[in-house]
């Protein structure tokens, strides 16, 4: 079949990056017709994959809106909540939000992140399960990034040699 040109092209699956099957509490969405008029008023976050040759990455991000500047990310292997943690930590270490919002994922309700927020009195503003589009701007950065840098690069051995010899915990640029 292979020589006669009559295999089908496997599509790959996309990977899921949030899990909102959990029993943390949820939050309201206190976004949805706020008019945003000023920096550090609400940050947006959320969670993408990027797809190597043999591995999956994972980029976790927090925006702020009205700037569009990117407050805090991190990068690693691993879809638990340090990924998250570390992302928060380091926008809060210069800057803090009025409203923190993000998709309802067990990364985001998870106490360790919610008191984070909470100890800088941040509100904390959560889409609603299966509705992406509630956090259409943490969504939309995201595939900016995909389709302008990740799309865009092969991301081949000298870049998996560079990921080998750092710690797995400790995986940011």
């Amino acid at each position: 079949m292979g020589k006669m040109g009559l295999l089908v092209k496997t599509k790959r699956k996309a990977r899921r990056t949030t899990s909102s099957e959990h029993d943390f509490p949820r939050y309201p969405n206190l976004v949805q017709d706020l008019a945003i008029v000023r920096p550090e008023q609400v940050w947006v976050s959320d969670i993408t994959y990027i797809r190597l040759r043999d591995e999956f990455m994972y980029l976790a991000v927090i925006m702020d809106v009205f700037t569009r500047g990117i407050r805090g990310w991190h990068l690693g292997r691993s879809l638990d909540q340090t990924l998250t943690l570390i992302a928060l930590d380091r926008a809060l270490a210069s800057h803090a939000p009025e409203i923190h919002h993000s998709d309802q994922g067990i990364q985001y309700a998870a106490m360790a992140y919610i008191q984070m927020l909470r100890a800088v009195d941040a509100e904390i503003s959560m889409a609603e399960i299966g509705e992406a589009w509630q956090n259409g701007y943490a969504e939309r950065l995201m595939r900016t990034i995909k389709e302008e840098e990740v799309c865009l690069r092969l991301y081949g051995e000298p870049y998996r040699a560079y990921l080998r010899r750092v710690p797995r915990y400790f995986l940011f640029f």
